[in-house]
């Protein structure tokens, strides 16, 4: 009867929203337990850079800081040079980024829309570099540095960087999109090769070249090898630099060297926060099949 099918249907179980279902609660929950793995390094650097200490740091971060400004004054007024440090990383990083995101682009326009002989031949070899550790290049780098005379200045670190294989590869990636037409109009205008570059190409790339220029920009700012080879004096230090200089032989400061880790981070975690949407884009777009 209608009533006993009635009563039929609502006896039946009721399915789960799907927020609540199990595979779901799961996937949060190693979401979350990988986040908090994650964090926990920055949780107690930023905890220990608020917390007065001078000899020895705590082993694990207090739950809550004294949120004492102590370490940060005494970085300051005890490190002349921080800010020198600072001046030269922010130099170095802009400069960098500016030449990565001109040649990159340029090269990766020739080879995703300009014909020449060997083209992919030279691609390749170009791509191939990726696969090269950057400390087998390193004496090399150091003897052409100290051929042109530039060592310990803030143009050995600029130099070597101005295009990378990575570069050349993620703009050419995303120019091989962009319509054939455009440029065959701009051509019949009178616009001559480079024009078509700078007037057509280069507007239309500003996804990819702020895609580029972050991950340049951040890989330079954090970059420690080179400059800890290729400085010396104390006044041309990077961040990266100065603050592991900052360990003593005999006794460290580590409430200074955790103040001056946790103000050379901040910049990128701002940065990183603000323009995350452009880090997923450039690997999205590495990965776009040409």
């Amino acid at each position: 009867t209608l009533s006993t099918l009635m009563i039929k249907t609502i006896a039946l179980p009721l399915p789960l929203p799907r927020k609540f279902r199990p595979g779901r609660i799961v996937g949060w929950a190693l979401l979350i337990f990988t986040t908090v793995i994650a964090l926990f390094p920055m949780y107690w650097l930023f905890t220990n850079a608020l917390t007065p200490i001078t000899s020895t740091p705590p082993l694990t971060p207090v739950l809550i800081p004294a949120f004492s400004l102590d370490n940060f004054t005494r970085l300051v007024t005890n490190n002349k040079y921080y800010i020198n440090w600072m001046i030269n990383s922010l130099v170095v990083a802009t400069a960098v980024t500016v030449w990565h995101v001109f040649f990159d682009t340029l090269s990766g326009y020739a080879f995703a829309k300009r014909n020449f002989p060997l083209k992919n031949v030279f691609f390749w070899m170009i791509l191939s570099t990726l696969m090269i550790p950057p400390q087998v290049t390193l004496i090399p780098v150091y003897l052409i540095t100290r051929q042109l005379d530039i060592l310990d200045s803030l143009l050995a670190l600029i130099m070597p960087g101005t295009a990378a294989a990575f570069g050349i590869f993620l703009m050419r990636q995303f120019i091989q999109t962009l319509p054939r037409e455009l440029e065959e109009a701009a051509r019949m205008d009178g616009c001559s090769e480079f024009g078509v570059f700078w007037r057509i190409v280069l507007p239309l790339c500003k996804p990819a070249i702020a895609a580029l220029a972050i991950f340049t920009f951040v890989r330079y700012w954090n970059d420690f090898l080179w400059p800890v080879v290729a400085l010396s004096k104390p006044q041309n230090y990077t961040l990266t630099v100065g603050i592991a200089n900052m360990q003593g032989e005999f006794m460290t400061d580590w409430g200074i060297i955790f103040s001056g880790a946790a103000l050379s981070a901040l910049p990128m975690i701002i940065f990183f926060l603000l323009f995350q949407r452009y880090f997923l884009e450039g690997v999205r777009m590495g990965a776009v099949k040409g």
